[in-house]
């Protein structure tokens, strides 16, 4: 079962809240990574970091928003211990010298990894609103994907090479 989660014993209130702890977690790993790089040149990856981050954010938001309209203040009793690492990208991910083209390799594959994780756990759901949640989720992780796929391939040429630190560092 994914993350050792017991999906039998959940509730939509819990699944909402799993899916807004694994975007913060997400967006989280994006900003340290933003800070790790720092900003050298347009479209480096720290900016590409930055952007993912912001991605995360909207959808954390999003979810955070529909799980305060049904539930209001309820205590959440799902804790980010149940999350790690489902879709934030490996923390060696980054370094000083990565590629643009290396940098969207990593949200790919962070995006394709949260896509495992909600089509694994569907084979754990038996609530039809949390199956419908997860599908949903699924398939905007798919969208995702497509979406990191695209901008792989609008790079523009020489987006593969990684950068050579400067002399002063």
């Amino acid at each position: 079962m994914p993350g050792n989660l017991d999906f039998s014993s959940f509730d939509l209130m819990d699944a909402l809240d799993l899916a807004v702890l694994i975007e913060v977690e997400a967006l989280q790993r994006y900003e340290l990574f933003t800070q790790q790089l720092g900003h050298r040149y347009d479209n480096d990856p720290a900016t590409i970091f930055s952007q993912m981050a912001v991605n995360e954010g909207k959808h954390a938001t999003e979810l955070f928003e529909r799980r305060k309209a049904l539930f209001g203040d309820a205590p959440r009793r799902v804790s980010p211990d149940d999350i790690f690492d489902v879709e934030a990208p490996d923390y060696g991910a980054p370094n000083s010298s990565m590629s643009p083209l290396a940098a969207f390799k990593v949200a790919l594959s962070s995006e394709k990894k949260a896509y495992d994780f909600y089509d694994s756990a569907l084979s754990h759901v038996t609530n039809p609103e949390i199956h419908a949640l997860f599908v949903e989720l699924r398939d905007e992780e798919a969208e995702h994907v497509r979406m990191v796929e695209a901008a792989i391939a609008n790079l523009p040429p020489g987006s593969e090479r990684e950068t050579e630190e400067d002399e002063d560092e």
